[in-house]
């Protein structure tokens, strides 16, 4: 037996200036405010309880992470290329 998915209200203050920008991304997306914030909310939701989610392994696959730590990928011209290209917003 499935049961129904309740739809419930979060309401939050903003400023107006707040308000457009999250319009603006959204629109971009196109999506609703609503749907952006949502997501948004979740997204960072997600990222703060699995960075505070602690795991465990065996000694031999923590010998492996520490390994690949050590040994970065060598670079490659289309990495040198990304690095020096500046961020959109700092443009």
């Amino acid at each position: 037996m499935s049961q129904a998915i309740e739809a419930v209200s979060i309401n939050i203050r903003a400023r107006a200036r707040q308000r457009d920008l999250i319009d603006q991304a959204a629109q971009r997306l196109g999506r609703s405010r609503s749907d952006f914030m949502l997501q948004a909310a979740c997204d960072k939701a997600e990222d703060v309880l699995l960075d505070q989610a602690f795991f465990t392994v065996n000694a031999g696959t923590y010998a492996q992470l520490q390994k690949l730590l050590e040994r970065p990928l060598p670079a490659t011209d289309k990495l040198r290329r990304l690095l020096k290209t500046k961020a959109p917003w700092e443009k």
